[in-house]
């Protein structure tokens, strides 16, 4: 075990709850600013890094020893946000790109990959952090890291970590300009096209112009 790790099981829970509670609030102010669409250009990779930030938080609440609530009852804290206008707003911000496939459970065998939306993935997360941040900010503190923890097991750390892998991907796709699998094989009516190594490169040109640029995302520059 390092020693990180080691200082997060025995730091002040309350040291590490500010620590926590600030981590959780600046991905939820920063993911909610990048759902405005106002710079659709960066927003891949601005997305890219908040979740791997936000995924070191949970890494520390994963590690750390089980927090236990206060109350032996959840305290109320009203009515769930509604999120279908902050999802529709990722889906539109992401698509083209915004369904990929994921497996549940990579230990379950043979488990096959099932579709998810990065959108939906996203409003899931944010509604499971602003849950816990709702008793954050009315002094629950226990009851908000006992919430952050588990829900983090429970479905925002999963989640997290199949959208971190997603937006990996799609990246690096674009980057590198390698086509996803569906377009693999795409006509593009070339004269000549005379190995599959030129067909998949044209492929991930047309990845790149076809979803990169859209997305604000550039392909790999080319030397002469």
């Amino acid at each position: 075990m390092s020693d990180a790790t080691l200082h997060d099981a025995q730091q002040d829970p309350n040291d590490f709850s500010v620590q926590i509670g600030d981590q959780i609030e600046s991905f939820l102010v920063a993911v909610t600013e990048v759902a405005k669409g106002d710079e659709p250009g960066s927003a891949i990779p601005f997305l890219l890094l908040e979740v791997s930030q936000l995924l070191l938080a949970g890494g520390r609440l994963g590690a750390h020893e089980d927090f236990v609530p206060a109350e032996r009852y959840e305290p109320d804290i009203g009515p769930e946000p509604d999120m279908d206008e902050l999802r529709e707003r990722f889906a539109r911000l992401l698509d083209p790109a915004d369904v990929y496939s994921e497996v549940f459970d990579p230990y379950v065998p043979r488990s096959e990959p099932v579709p998810h939306r990065v959108s939906d993935d996203l409003a899931d997360i944010i509604s499971d952090l602003r849950h816990g941040m709702a008793h954050y900010k009315a002094g629950r503190v226990s009851e908000a890291l006992w919430w952050w923890q588990f829900s983090y097991f429970s479905n925002w750390g999963p989640t997290a970590s199949a959208v971190l892998r997603a937006l990996q991907s799609l990246l690096t796709h674009i980057r590198t300009e390698s086509p996803l699998e569906e377009l693999d094989g795409l006509d593009t009516d070339a004269e000549a096209v005379e190995s599959d190594d030129s067909l998949e490169e044209e492929a991930g040109r047309v990845m790149a112009a076809e979803i990169g640029i859209p997305l604000g995302v550039k392909g790999k520059s080319v030397r002469s």
